[in-house]
C-alpha cells in the first residue's frame, strides 16, 4: 500500500494574522522559506508544531497556520523536548534567536542538542538583542559597539556551529537569509534528519544591525567569500570556481586551482556523515577575510534519537515486567485482606 501524498501550497502555512517585522527584516525571507519547505514535505499538516520563545524570531508561531506554542525566554527547547517525548509522531519545529538560544536558553540548548531529540531547530542569528533594542549578544562580534557596550564589546563570540558539534550535535547547518533556495535545502536536509537539528541562519537586523553580513554578502564578493558544502563533493568556490580546500597538516588552507601543483582531485571532498568531528569542526568555524564562510549542511551524523532511546527502554521495561496493569500493581508485595 503507498503512502498517502499530500499536496499543499506555501498559502497553506500562512496564517491571517499581520506580520509585525520590520520591512526588509530577514526574519521574512526565513518564515518563505519555511512556508515553501513544509508545503513540499508531504506530511499532514496537523502533525507539525512550531515552539518559539521570546525576541523578535519568536513570533514566527503567530505567523504560522499549524499548531503552535510561544513560550518563555530561553525556554523554546524544554518545551519543543516535552512536545516531542510526549508525541514522537509530531513533527516539531523549534524557532529562536542568538539570544533566546545562547544566553539565557543556552543550558536547554545545549542539552537537547547533547540528547538529540528529533525535532528542527532554526536559528536567526542576527549578532544583536533586537526586540529589546539593540543590545549587545552572546554572537556579536569582538569590539562592536552597541547600545549595551558604547566602546565596543569585550567579551569573544560564541560561534553556534562550534557550540552544537562541542555538545555532540549530529546535524549543523548554515544558511543565510538572502538565499531562499539554500535554506529550503538546508531545512529539508533537517526534517530528514533523525535528532536534533540545528539550523544557523545568517539573519540581516535591518534596524539594530543592519548590514552584518554585508562583507561576506556583498554581491560582487560574496563567491568569494561564501563556500557551499554538499557531501561527497570537493570544497570549491570562488567567481571563477578557481579555489579550494586543502588540509595543510592540521589545518585547512585556502589554495587556488592550478598553482603549486593544485587539482582538483587534491582538494578535500565534504563528508558530512563522518562521525569524527574534526574537520567539521574546522570548517564550521572558518571566517572572512582569510576563509570562506561554510554554508549548506556541514555534519549530519546518525545516531538513535532521544525519543527513540527512552520509548525503547520503557518498552523493553514492560515487556520484563510482571506488573501488566493497575490490578498487577495493586496486588503485588505484600497484600492484607481485610474484614
Amino acid at each position: 500500500m503507498s503512502e498517502k501524498t499530500y499536496k499543499y501550497t506555501p498559502q497553506d502555512f500562512k496564517s491571517d494574522q499581520e506580520i509585525r517585522w520590520c520591512a526588509g527584516c530577514g526574519d521574512n525571507a526565513i518564515l518563505n522559506a519555511v512556508q515553501k519547505t513544509l508545503s513540499e514535505l508531504s506530511i499532514p499538516k496537523e502533525k507539525y508544531v512550531v515552539v518559539s520563545g521570546i525576541g523578535c524570531s519568536s513570533r514566527f508561531p503567530y505567523y504560522m497556520n499549524t499548531y503552535g506554542f510561544h513560550s518563555i525566554h530561553g525556554r523554546a527547547g524544554a518545551i519543543a523536548t516535552g512536545v516531542k517525548a510526549a508525541n514522537p509522531e509530531l513533527t516539531v519545529w523549534q524557532i529562536t534567536g542568538d539570544g533566546d538560544a545562547m544566553a539565557i536558553g543556552g543550558n536547554h540548548f545545549i542539552h537537547e542538542i547533547r540528547r538529540n531529540v528529533n525535532l528542527n531547530v532554526v536559528l536567526f542569528n542576527n549578532k544583536i538583542y533586537g526586540l529589546t533594542k539593540g543590545q549587545y549578544s552572546p554572537t556579536s562580534d569582538y569590539g562592536q559597539v552597541t547600545k549595551t557596550s558604547p566602546y565596543g564589546t569585550t567579551e569573544r563570540p560564541f560561534n553556534p556551529g562550534e557550540l552544537v558539534i562541542g555538545a555532540q550535535g549530529t546535524f549543523f547547518a548554515r544558511a543565510i537569509d538572502t538565499n531562499i533556495k539554500l535554506m529550503m535545502e538546508v531545512f529539508k536536509e533537517a526534517q530528514a534528519h533523525v535528532g536534533t537539528s540545528i539550523c544557523e541562519v545568517l539573519q540581516n537586523c535591518i534596524i539594530f544591525n543592519d548590514g552584518c553580513y554585508d562583507f561576506i554578502n556583498d554581491k560582487e564578493f560574496r563567491e568569494e567569500r561564501q563556500i557551499f558544502l554538499k557531501h561527497g563533493e570537493p570544497m570549491i568556490f570562488g567567481k571563477d570556481r578557481d579555489k579550494g580546500l586543502i588540509l595543510d597538516g592540521l589545518k585547512l588552507k585556502v589554495v587556488k586551482i592550478g598553482e603549486d601543483g593544485i587539482t582538483v582531485d587534491k582538494l578535500l571532498v565534504h563528508d558530512a556523515h563522518e562521525p569524527n568531528p574534526g574537520i567539521q569542526f574546522m570548517l564550521a568555524n572558518m571566517s572572512s577575510p582569510d576563509f570562506p564562510v561554510a554554508l549548506g549542511v556541514i555534519r549530519s551524523v546518525a545516531m538513535p534519537s532521544y525519543e527513540q532511546m527512552s520509548h525503547k527502554q520503557i518498552h523493553d521495561t514492560m515487556a520484563k515486567s510482571k506488573i501488566k496493569c493497575m490490578d498487577d500493581l495493586l496486588r503485588s508485595g505484600n497484600t492484607w485482606t481485610v474484614d
